[in-house]
């Protein structure tokens, strides 16, 4: 099923979404209101997800209407909104400034979870993903990615009134340890303004080593899940050229000292490619290096992208790659790929979308 709207107004306006309790209860005293307007406000927002200025009935329409006229909510709209088969739904939403970012709803039995985009498009531009064809633009703002859940959410609650976003994974575009300090604001928030536990919520980066670093000084309980994809860096350097100024070698250090300041248990997530990453031998690398770290491998089989020139696994190789693991130690899991009836692979509603947008202008 597809959706187009008009792109949400705004442009320009201090967006409110994306602000703290404490922050907006700060907003509201330099307007000459009290403080607890900006509890009022993150409740509305957050855990009501309002959209619009009139859902903030706790507020009188002469304060809803200052805030429209000095400010923005910070809510996109679905541009275009994909269903598979398997009820994973994808969006594509339309921010402020007009650009689009992707997200992706996934009913589980016993969860609901979230994919968010910290970036519009991706500096980073991995051979085998979508999202590098067409090119970066900007970071998103904390506000940005957190909206992604609430509309997710929104997304879950047209069938199910009382459903509610358990788990998000930051695995969407773009590089989200390269946009720190928004992806930092967001799990925070996520955490305190939204109600979702630490724990449940993933962080992926594709092994930019500064970020990692930082990010375990803040020590915090949220999963971190490092896009590996190769086990030596000749191979490595190929699929993914701009990360060459950090080895593996200084990559696994990075990821040990993680573990050592958090305590959390790491992924490896590891896109399997037929023919290029998907050997025996390439597992038993994998593995060797691996060896005695806290850590678990998933492994993803690559959901085929137009205009690139990989395919993905097949069945046997899968089951040969996770053996070898296994065999070694090495806790590993497949993932079962979603929405495999739409444009799965991240990057791609987004670059269809450009393509008929410039074929009709």
């Amino acid at each position: 099923m597809t959706l187009s709207i008009e792109i949400a107004t705004g442009a320009g306006l201090k967006p409110l979404l994306g602000l703290t309790d404490g922050e907006l209860s700060s907003l509201f005293e330099g307007l000459g209101e009290p403080a607890y307007r900006g509890k009022q406000v993150a409740d509305a927002l957050y855990k009501r997800g309002a959209r619009d200025f009139n859902q903030l009935t706790n507020l009188s329409k002469g304060l809803r209407d200052r805030l429209q006229r000095e400010f923005a909510l910070g809510r996109s709209e679905i541009v275009t909104r994909q269903q598979a088969k398997d009820g994973t739904v994808k969006l594509l939403l339309g921010l402020a400034d007009g650009q689009k970012v992707e997200s992706v709803a996934l009913p589980y039995e016993e969860r609901y979870s979230c994919c968010v985009s910290t970036q519009v498009g991706c500096p980073v531009k991995c051979a085998f993903c979508a999202t590098g064809l067409s090119g970066y633009t900007r970071n998103l703002t904390a506000g940005e990615i957190v909206d992604q859940v609430l509309t997710v959410q929104d997304v879950a609650r047209e069938s199910d009134p009382q459903a509610r976003v358990s788990n998000v994974v930051f695995m969407g575009m773009g590089e989200p340890l390269m946009n720190y300090d928004a992806t930092l604001k967001a799990l925070h928030l996520l955490n305190d303004e939204v109600g979702i536990g630490m724990r449940h919520l993933t962080v992926s980066t594709v092994g930019y080593v500064p970020g990692i670093r930082r990010l375990a000084k803040e020590k915090l309980q949220c999963t971190l899940a490092i896009s590996l994809h190769a086990p030596n860096d000749e191979l490595r350097r190929q699929l993914i050229p701009t990360m060459h100024k950090w080895d593996i070698k200084e990559l696994m250090s990075a990821c040990r000292d993680y573990f050592n300041e958090t305590h959390r248990r790491l992924t490896f997530e590891y896109c399997l490619l037929r023919g290029v990453n998907d050997q025996s031998e390439h597992a038993q690398e994998l593995a060797a290096l691996l060896q005695g770290m806290n850590c678990h491998v998933n492994l993803i089989p690559f959901n085929p992208v137009e205009a690139l020139g990989f395919k993905g696994p097949k069945k046997d190789r899968i089951r040969a790659f996770k053996q070898v693991l296994e065999e070694s130690g090495v806790q590993v899991t497949q993932r079962v790929q979603r929405g495999v009836d739409i444009d799965a692979a991240c990057g791609q509603l987004r670059r269809r979308a450009e393509s008929a947008a410039n074929k009709e202008s």
